[in-house]
């Protein structure tokens, strides 16, 4: 897929920037995604992770840059929430999403919908690529033999059987790197440039960072945590 090779340029050995914030965030909104994508572009990043079409659509009107949408939406009976069915991946295309981001873990989806028949869906009616989110090798594997062009392992530490998160599971990069011929792209604790770096060097092709860049209300608790515990001794 051309579409693939273009993006996997673009980003390769890059920074790709989350800007997603909830509903409890007083930066919650397009226009405020929006603005946090602007600076990430003006920041030196090469792609955009957004959630859902609203943000979508509002960060392409004032960046360029490849987009990754993981669309959330939570369901009664399942733990997938990350781009769980083809009503959220066919909002997210007509949004303009570059790439189609979702849980590729053996998780129950909604409405009996299979992880199969969604990759089949995004490829052959939306014309687009995906991104699998997996906690595992495992998961990655069999995301591969499914179709998918990009593997992330931004949902490992998140399930219960993957491994415990004490940091950035850049293990995990290593082995889907040697594992893989397609791209991976490292994600979930990367609080740090110098963790950043150590994907690439374990052979990510490029990096997604969200609240270390994007959530400053979890960012003003990591300096106050750290001013307290200094002057309790």
């Amino acid at each position: 897929m051309s579409r693939v090779k273009d993006i996997v340029e673009k980003i390769r050995g890059g920074l790709i920037v989350s800007c997603q914030a909830g509903p409890d965030s007083p930066l919650h909104g397009p226009t405020f995604m929006a603005a946090m994508a602007q600076c990430a572009k003006i920041g030196g990043a090469v792609g955009i992770r957004a959630n859902g079409p609203e943000d979508v659509a509002a960060i392409k009107r004032v960046v360029d840059l490849p987009l990754f949408d993981c669309h959330k939406r939570k369901y009664d009976g399942s733990d997938v929430y990350i781009m769980p069915t083809r009503r959220e991946a066919e909002a997210s295309a007509n949004a303009g999403a570059d790439v189609i981001v979702m849980d590729a873990t053996p998780r129950q989806r909604p409405n009996g919908e299979t992880l199969e028949s969604l990759i089949k869906f995004v490829h052959d009616e939306l014309g687009l690529p995906v991104m699998a989110d997996i906690s595992t090798c495992e998961e990655g594997i069999r995301a591969y033999e499914l179709g998918v062009d990009f593997v992330a392992t931004t949902l490992s530490g998140y399930t219960s059987y993957s491994r415990p998160a004490s940091g950035p599971d850049i293990d995990l990069v290593q082995e889907l790197a040697s594992s893989l011929p397609v791209p991976i792209i490292a994600e979930g604790r990367y609080v740090t440039p110098a963790l950043a770096r150590k994907a690439i060097e374990a052979g990510a092709i490029a990096v997604v960072v969200g609240t270390a860049i994007t959530a400053p209300t979890v960012i003003t608790k990591w300096f106050v945590a750290e001013i307290k515990q200094g002057s309790a001794h």
